[in-house]
């Protein structure tokens, strides 16, 4: 099998700031090899920087489980290792020019997420064994800013690819399903000037 490179690429979305990275990749018959993280890249294609990661958490879990959606005071780079995820972001910040705006991603090995702070990152696992990869540029504590809003939310309608059982907490966790609904938290997008 020859060698295969398949190079950078990234592109915005209709969330203000978050950007879908593929990553660079080597595959030859050995397998392949994925950049992660490269700050200098991420830099380059407009991203900006994470800066330092201050924290890197891999969660393994099983087909159909959702987890999310989370808006932490913090950036993320989110992606899959293993297996693939539907990855739902909603931007729930106030004075952005996207607030409001859902938007959803097919992941796989190889797509990465850039998430801005305040943007509610989730995702369902498509495969068994899914590890979902996040890169926080701060550590998570206890009562960090933030909010949480329901992934089951109605209003907010995320086309689920798998139908869960919101009493199943295989699938889904108290925390999450009594997280409140978008509109229940009374944000408003900041008066336009």
């Amino acid at each position: 099998m020859p060698t295969t490179v398949i190079e950078l690429e990234e592109r915005p979305t209709s969330i203000d700031g978050l950007r879908i990275v593929t990553t660079k990749q080597v595959e030859d018959e050995r397998g392949t090899v994925r950049e992660i993280y490269r700050d200098s890249v991420l830099r380059a294609v407009g991203g900006g920087s994470m800066g330092a990661s201050r924290q890197v958490n891999l969660t393994s879990s099983r087909r159909g489980t959702i987890r999310g959606l989370h808006g932490e005071d913090m950036t993320k780079l989110v992606g899959v290792a293993t297996g693939r995820a539907h990855g739902a972001y909603l931007d729930a910040r106030a004075g952005s020019a996207t607030f409001g705006t859902l938007l959803t991603v097919d992941l796989q090995p190889g797509t990465q997420v850039l998430v801005p702070r305040g943007v509610c990152n989730g995702f369902q696992a498509l495969t068994d064994g899914c590890l979902y990869l996040y890169c926080f540029d701060a550590e998570w504590a206890p009562g960090m800013p933030g909010l949480a809003v329901n992934p089951l939310d109605p209003d907010l309608a995320i086309d689920w690819p798998i139908p869960i059982d919101p009493t199943d907490r295989s699938l889904i966790s108290e925390k999450d399903v009594s997280a409140p609904n978008f509109a229940e938290l009374g944000l408003a997008p900041d008066p336009v000037s």
